[in-house]
């Protein structure tokens, strides 16, 4: 029975358009399938923030940020904390994808006119020791064009593939199952799903209307993770991050279920590290949504105050943007599954800013207007202040009782007392004028503020949280907001997949989420951020390019 074509990527998400068009460059034939319709081409990296881990970028030495290989990779493996049998692919992953940021990551992807806004944001800045957790220095780089603008090279390489023939997308395919022939891979068969104008994001009918069987040589599994999926979710959940939340809101459409990577389980191919994921912590209820359960993160800079449900300010160094999933350890073991920033309109309009394309409409659009005002406007961008109008979980009051007052009739409960939110923000408020202070949170916001893009952009000048000339106060309850998947298929550096018996299996590769972006989880326990969509690019590169050298 002749191939359909010399390779199939399931997926059509950032890793399969990368990993299709990689195949398709080197004059071989691809056929992606996907279940959605071709309005969702791109899957979840159009919705991100477009961010990139970039390592001694030209946009960092412009900054006078100091970063080499050697610093990124201690900050890597102090992040990770790989330390199981399994961690071997993972940890070597590692040390090629911080190589590949420090290399020609960013050459690679400028070379088909992708840009970067020159002001390196600085995610997960840890607060540990210097081989701890966390980013010792800025590296966080968005996308000029945000998650539109990393997809759109893709996009644009692979429907220039498909009209010369090299490439065949077959949207509405769902992949049922993977065909083997004595022990390989060798192609895939599912259901036709009827066709839809829905828009991209919002769930999509799963009626089918027919059937097919596609044969290759090669099939890369590149269908995302389980963040859609909250049931998985649970299932999965580690003990060591306590029990899980009744309450999630979902960071992903509700097609991120989990189904394929059940499916090439069931096929042979061995998961690892199942129990490692990425949540967020600053999760808040989107007033207008698009799919189910849809949340947005708050990208916090480092000013507002956090409380626990009970009213306990979040220890050291559990602040705005240091530690996501010692954050998530943290608040699990409270006992609730929210928690809350108190903080001002002064610190509102300078230090949040929203994840998401559609959030960050200047960005996204390629405005340097719009994008001028964050730093001259009178309020917040123009996303923030609808949440803060519009959103469940903002309250805006003019004094502390009315605040706390509200706060407790929002979660429901008494837990928050006036006294001890007040003595609280008092004491902190004392520190906030003096350079010399042991509030190890004003540390951090002085040492914020000695890098320049912070200042400029991301960190409010110093204040007094009760200062009334920087009101109105508002409270934000926060709630976990699922979005990735560390673990996935075990993988070699070409993304050839392994079986549960640990050898190869012929003709099954894996990429982007799926793969724990590479190995089977590349990120350990933690991640750096920018890392995400880093992993679908680099993952997705080496299975298209190792498919390319095998088949024809």
């Amino acid at each position: 029975m002749a191939d359909d074509a010399d390779a199939i990527v399931v997926g059509g998400g950032l890793a399969g358009l990368v990993a299709a068009t990689e195949i398709a460059d080197a004059g071989k034939r691809v056929i992606v399938v996907d279940q959605e319709a071709e309005q969702s081409l791109g899957g979840q990296a159009f919705w991100s923030f477009g961010g990139l881990f970039l390592v001694d970028s030209p946009e960092q030495r412009r900054l006078g940020i100091r970063d080499c290989f050697e610093l990124a990779l201690q900050d890597w493996m102090g992040t990770a904390g790989f330390d199981r049998d399994e961690d071997h692919w993972p940890r070597k992953w590692a040390e090629a994808y911080v190589a590949f940021a420090a290399g020609e990551k960013r050459d690679w992807l400028r070379a088909m006119g992708h840009r970067i806004f020159p002001v390196v944001g600085w995610a997960e800045r840890g607060g540990y020791d210097a081989m701890g957790h966390g980013n010792s220095v800025p590296r966080f780089h968005v996308t000029w064009g945000t998650g539109p603008g990393i997809v759109e090279p893709f996009e644009r390489r692979a429907r220039e593939a498909a009209k010369s023939g090299r490439l065949v997308f077959k949207f509405r395919h769902r992949v049922d199952s993977l065909s083997i022939t004595n022990g390989t891979v060798d192609g895939v068969s599912g259901a036709i799903l009827e066709p839809t104008d829905i828009a991209r994001g919002k769930s999509s009918s799963r009626e089918v209307i027919g059937g097919f069987n596609l044969r290759a040589q090669a099939v890369i599994v590149a269908s995302g993770g389980i963040g859609g999926n909250h049931d998985l979710v649970r299932q999965n959940w580690p003990k060591r991050l306590g029990g899980p939340p009744k309450f999630m809101i979902s960071g992903v459409p509700e097609h991120v279920d989990g189904r394929m990577i059940g499916i090439t389980e069931a096929a042979g191919a061995r998961l690892i590290n199942r129990d490692r994921m990425w949540h967020y912590v600053e999760g808040i209820q989107n007033w207008n949504p698009i799919w189910p359960r849809h949340g947005i993160r708050i990208l916090p800079g480092p000013s507002s105050l956090w409380f626990d449900a009970t009213g306990k300010r979040l220890p050291a160094p559990l602040f705005p943007g240091s530690d996501t999933l010692g954050q998530l350890q943290y608040i699990m073991k409270s006992g609730h599954d929210y928690s809350w920033f108190i903080l001002t309109q002064s610190i509102i309009k300078k230090e949040f800013a929203l994840s998401g394309s559609e959030q960050n409409p200047d960005l996204t659009g390629k405005s340097w207007r719009m994008t001028v005002k964050r730093a001259t406007n009178k309020g917040a961008p123009a996303p923030v202040e609808a949440f803060k109008q519009h959103g469940a979980d903002f309250i805006v009051r003019d004094n502390l009782a009315d605040l706390v007052e509200a706060m407790n009739k929002l979660a429901g409960s008494d837990h928050l007392k006036l006294d001890d939110i007040k003595a609280q923000i008092e004491a902190r408020d004392r520190e906030i004028t003096n350079p010399y202070v042991k509030d190890a949170q004003v540390m951090n916001l002085h040492n914020a503020r000695r890098y320049i893009g912070d200042r400029l952009i991301r960190t409010a000048k110093p204040h007094r949280i009760l200062d009334p000339e920087h009101g109105p106060l508002i409270a934000v309850k926060l709630n976990i907001l699922t979005r990735k998947t560390l673990g996935g298929f075990e993988t070699d550096l070409d993304s050839r997949v392994f079986g549960q018996d640990h050898r190869i299996i012929r003709g099954l590769y894996a990429a982007g989420e799926a793969a724990g972006f590479g190995g089977g989880g590349v990120h350990g326990y933690r991640s750096l951020e920018g890392t995400f969509l880093g992993g679908c690019l680099f993952s997705g590169r080496s299975a298209g390019r190792a498919v390319a050298k095998t088949v024809g």
